[in-house]
């Protein structure tokens, strides 16, 4: 038996500059789930994940128009709220793939809590923007009313909210996804989990409380496979390898690479936290912590990577 932890970018879902509109995300899903599909169809067992950047951000967004009539929700409820219209979205297309290839599986969509630490440094200093723009004079009053803190983003002229982005050190429904996914010969699910890196929650009195933060989707599907001992983690982007030089004229595309290798270009600053920092991080992460094998590349080339054939394989 095969098995394996897919994390899919949010180009899987809503390309730069498309509207996100129900249409246009589940034509994009379509496309994704059709190669997801051919690797159940060849013989894997699935946990999928993935990002939620533009939908948690509507979401934020319907909460602040309609405020003042509808009482507004934390940002943990928010990220529960897009797990649920994205796995929603992931179910339909990936049933209609799976029922192309013949393949007789249930998609099951598992809502997620991400632990995280309450003395995390990223609590002190709020990096993530998200949601909409604002007005000087809409940051001032929000800063005076819910204490929010904001950065100026010079390239659009507004200002975004910013929330702490704590690294994530557990999950808390990682035994009942390890069941689903490595239920034997007959198994039947495909399980979508730790959507939009996860719900974010701290232990507290012996019982789970949500809290303001939103977890790189990356690095909670890393921690993700590494505590249902998974061996293969793939991450699907909008690029068919990890590169050298990327911002150069000549950018050179890895094929394979040691972890030891790799953790030396990253310190180097090969990869920004802009582009593919996130996931070379998330990568180590994994090796580091029992996996045996990354590959990072694009929906598009799923199959071919999957034979060696393109992509970047990163080993331990």
């Amino acid at each position: 038996m095969k098995t394996v932890v897919v994390a899919i970018g949010g180009n899987a879902i809503l390309h730069a500059g498309e509207e996100a509109t129900l249409e246009n995300q589940m034509r994009n899903l379509r496309e994704t789930c059709t190669h997801l599909a051919r690797m159940i169809r060849s013989g894997y067992n699935m946990v999928l994940t993935h990002g939620n950047g533009p939908q948690v951000g509507d979401i934020l967004l319907q909460n602040e128009i309609a405020r003042e009539s509808i009482p507004s929700m934390p940002l943990d409820v928010c990220v529960a709220e897009s797990q649920g219209q994205i796995g929603y979205m992931i179910q339909s297309a990936l049933t209609e793939a799976l029922a192309v290839e013949r393949v007789r599986k249930v998609v099951v969509c598992v809502l997620t809590r991400v632990v995280v630490d309450p003395d995390d440094p990223g609590f002190e200093k709020p990096t993530k923007p998200i949601g909409p723009y604002y007005t000087e004079e809409e940051v001032e009053a929000a800063k005076k009313a819910r204490g929010w803190e904001f950065i100026l983003d010079l390239k659009r002229g507004g200002y975004r909210r910013v929330v702490a982005s704590p690294r994530p050190i557990g999950i808390v429904e990682c035994g009942f996804i390890r069941r689903l996914v490595l239920g034997g010969v007959d198994q039947a699910e495909v399980v979508i989990a730790s959507g939009g890196g996860g719900i974010p929650v701290i232990a507290k009195d012996g019982h789970y409380v949500g809290v303001e933060a939103v977890v790189d989707k990356d690095l909670a599907a890393a921690v993700l496979a590494n505590r249902i001992k998974e061996k293969l983690f793939i991450m699907l982007t909008d690029v068919d390898s990890v590169y050298m030089d990327y911002s150069s004229k000549k950018p050179r595309p890895i094929k394979e690479i040691q972890l030891s290798e790799l953790e030396r270009l990253y310190d180097g600053g090969q990869f920004p936290s802009g582009s593919m920092g996130p996931k070379v991080e998330a990568a180590m992460m994994f090796l580091r912590n029992g996996g045996e094998r990354v590959i990072i590349t694009s929906p598009g080339k799923l199959e071919a990577a999957l034979k060696g054939e393109a992509g970047t394989h990163i080993l331990p």
